[in-house]
């Protein structure tokens, strides 16, 4: 019987030094973490709260960066499209791309021209911040709906009105 508890002794001895040497440089993080799940401070019960909780809450921020990536991957193909559109128009029709690119920029200059240079970077820096939380909570859907709607109902004047 001492024969037998001596091996296993032995062979517990010999696991014990293969395990040390496997884990040789973690040696200072172990300390620390056995300090830890002993709560050999008063702070250290809350820090595995925290610890345990942020993990938990890494995977709903994981799946919320998904979603982030997801949205700016959608917004680079819309924005890819609408230049392929752009592109296609200046092929298939030259002058309406010429139009809409004078009135366009025209636009633009005069907007240029009547506010204030600092002023105009200020309103389209909060705009491009804004719009995230704008879309989120649908108001962009609803005022482009409504202008959709406005357009629609003069086009339904001019057709009536060339009829």
């Amino acid at each position: 019987m001492a024969e037998g508890d001596n091996r296993s002794t032995n062979l517990l001895a010999a696991e014990t030094a293969s395990l040390e040497e496997q884990l040789q440089g973690w040696g200072e993080v172990m300390l620390m973490a056995d300090k830890i799940l002993r709560w050999e401070r008063a702070w250290f019960p809350p820090a595995i709260m925290g610890v345990v909780s942020l993990v938990f809450l890494t995977t709903e921020q994981q799946q919320r960066f998904h979603e982030i990536c997801s949205n700016l991957v959608k917004t680079r193909r819309r924005a890819v499209g609408w230049w392929k559109r752009l592109f296609t128009l200046k092929e298939e029709k030259p002058k309406m791309y010429f139009m809409t690119m004078i009135i366009s920029l025209a636009a633009v200059a005069w907007v240029g021209q009547q506010v204030h240079n600092l002023l105009l970077t200020y309103l389209i820096v909060t705009f491009l911040l804004l719009l995230p939380g704008l879309n989120q909570h649908g108001i962009i859907s609803k005022y482009i709906g409504m202008a959709k709607r406005e357009i629609n109902k003069l086009l339904k004047q001019k057709e009536k009105k060339n009829e």
